[in-house]
Parts: C-alpha cells; structure tokens; sequence
C-alpha cells in the first residue's frame, strides 16, 4: 500500500492510499477500521464498519489500481461550512486522483458521495465509468436533502439537553430519539451543498454522460422524516424504480436490491461484487 497527499480546496490535506495494479478506481471510503466501539455501534444500527478496508482490498485482489481517500471523515474533522459546492468537491476529487498520478478513473461513491461523482463526471472528461450507490442520478431528492440537513444545522446551533457525544440509549433506526453530535460547521457544510444544489437539472446530466455509468440502490430505500428532521420523505430506490427504462435507454446499468434499505446497500458484501461484476464488464 503507497500512502500519499492530496491538497484540497481549502487548503486542508488529506490522506490517499493506493493500491493494486490495473485501472484505476477512486473511492472516496475510509481505509482504516473503526476502534472496537464505533464498529460496535455501527453493527448495531446494520451498518458494516469493515466496508472501507474490505472494498478496497477486493477490487485490488479484483485486478483494479485503487485509489482511496476518506473524504466524508476528512470534511467531519476539517469542515468546509462555506465552500462545500460541486465545483470545490469535484476539484478536491480531482486532487485526489493527482496525488496518486492518475489520468483517467473510474468512481464509485455512496450517498451524498454518488451524488458528487454525478457531479465530477459532469465537470471532467477524465472518468472511464461512474458507479452511484444509494443517490438516483434522476429524480434526486435535492429539496427533502436541503430541509433534513437544514434540521440537522438547526439541531446542532441549539442547547442539547445531553452533552454532544454523551451515549443515547436508542434502538437502531430510531432516528427521533438520537442525539445531534455534530458541531455547527459540520452540518453547515451539507446545507451549503443541497442550497447549491438546488436547480441541478439531474436528468439531463443523466441523459447526457456517455461513459459506462450504473446506479444502485436498496429496493427499500426511502425514509420518511418527523418534523424534527425536516418532516419531508427521502426516495432513493423510487425514483430508480420510475426512471428505470429512461435510464438504461441512456446506456445506465440499473440494479435495484431486495431486502435493502439505505444501510443495507452499503455493506460490503453487497457493494464488493456488485461493483466487482460491473467494472469488469465495462473496463
């Protein structure tokens, strides 16, 4: 494994790894593992703290040169409250790729990280495939994202009744009785993001890419918010499921996972040979 530098937007600097040979794949995904209390936190809200490590390792054992960054852990620990926009992130994606001394790539983000390589592959003609995992590249749901991380910023301006990182007994999904732990800068940085987002024209830039794209998601992915939250509902498979033909008319790769919600999708042994699978198809 070569570790490495890369200077983002703000001047921060983030850690990059790479490994393997093959073409490339940047994964913005942690590459360390979770001290034993985080993972246990996050095994029990069904999520898998090995996926980062466990991904990475099989797309090299896979035959692919990968890049990876923790770029969701980078911006938690360095927040860009003011400046986290699609042309910063697809400039700090970039920087990325450059610290490894790589041209071309391809990507494959989760979330709100799908979400910027819809974005990257807009801004640069140096993509050779994009993989979006849980965030449709039609039909996004960039209004209901402004009004939870508007909640979210709003929650964590105010007093707490608990102190930010005291434990909370709650049950896994149970998102009303979980306790904001986030600073102010933190969760700014995500309003500024959807408020920039919000006169994207996604299913044009859909329409429009040309290079080997697919999107996944759990076919039960949709999460309905209290008004603590913003009171909106969140579809991410839906708008998969509706725009399904549009799409692979557009030359998209469409999988949509039984049994899977939002977390679910994301675990390892969903993503790994998914991914695995389409690459090498494409590459």
């Amino acid at each position: 494994m070569t570790g490495m530098a890369a200077v983002l937007h703000d001047g921060s600097t983030i850690d990059v790894v790479a490994v393997g040979d093959g073409r490339a794949v940047l994964l913005p995904i942690r590459t360390v593992p979770y001290d034993s209390a985080t993972a246990e936190t996050m095994r029990a809200w069904g999520a898998d703290p090995d996926a980062g490590p466990t991904v990475i390792a099989g797309l090299r054992d896979a035959g692919f040169r990968v890049i990876a960054a923790d770029l969701e852990g980078h911006r938690m620990a360095h927040p860009a409250a003011k400046t986290l926009t699609p042309e910063s992130l697809s400039q700090d994606l970039l920087a990325i790729a450059d610290a490894a001394d790589v041209d071309r790539f391809a990507y494959a983000g989760y979330s709100w990280l799908a979400l910027c390589g819809l974005q990257l592959a807009i801004r640069t003609d140096r993509l050779w495939a994009l993989a979006m995992g849980g965030y449709p590249p039609m039909g996004g749901p960039y209004r209901e994202m402004l009004a939870v991380t508007r909640a979210a910023h709003a929650e964590s301006t105010a007093p707490q009744s608990t102190a930010p990182g005291s434990p909370v007994d709650v049950e896994p999904g149970d998102w009303d009785s979980a306790q904001v732990t986030t600073t102010p800068s933190q969760t700014r940085q995500f309003v500024t993001l959807y408020e920039a987002l919000q006169d994207f024209d996604d299913a044009r830039a859909a329409r429009e890419l040309t290079i080997p794209r697919l999107a996944y998601a759990g076919a039960g992915d949709e999460i309905s918010y209290s008004p603590r939250w913003g009171g909106v509902t969140v579809r991410i498979a839906p708008p998969l499921r509706e725009h399904q033909a549009e799409l692979e008319a557009a030359g998209w790769t469409i999988r949509l996972l039984p049994g899977r919600d939002h977390i679910g999708a994301m675990r390892s042994d969903v993503t790994l040979p998914l991914l695995t699978t389409w690459l090498r198809s494409v590459a």
